[in-house]
């Protein structure tokens, strides 16, 4: 029986990989076996990336809640378990979102998570 050839997969394989790496510089968008290192790297590294982002945007919602805070004289901290146990049930996005848009309602959410933090 006849000897079966793996050219065309891999071809195919090749062909996915170099894709992949297509933009990347020098030898890393024209070798397959640097341009596949440089896939799996950057697939590792994009992975990650998109759990760091999540927590950058968590901090950035911390500290504009924060900054909204200001001259109420209620901490971070005491601010959210006040909201807790008003029963108010926001998320930090919306909290940042109102604390940057709208100080008005975010006073009244301070005052009552002051009254209840007390």
């Amino acid at each position: 029986m006849p000897r079966a050839k793996s050219s065309v997969p891999k071809k195919a394989r090749h062909k996915k990989v170099l894709a992949k790496a297509k933009g990347y510089r020098g030898k890393r968008s024209k070798w397959f076996t640097i341009a596949n290192q440089s896939v799996v790297k950057s697939g590792a590294f994009a992975f990650a990336g998109r759990k760091k982002k999540k927590a950058e945007y968590r901090q950035i919602w911390h500290v504009r809640i924060g900054a909204g805070l200001e001259g109420t004289g209620l901490a971070y901290s005491r601010f959210m378990a006040g909201l807790k146990k008003a029963g108010i049930a926001l998320d930090r996005k919306i909290l940042a979102l109102l604390a940057a848009e709208d100080p008005a309602t975010f006073k009244k959410l301070a005052e009552a998570a002051q009254s209840k933090a007390a």
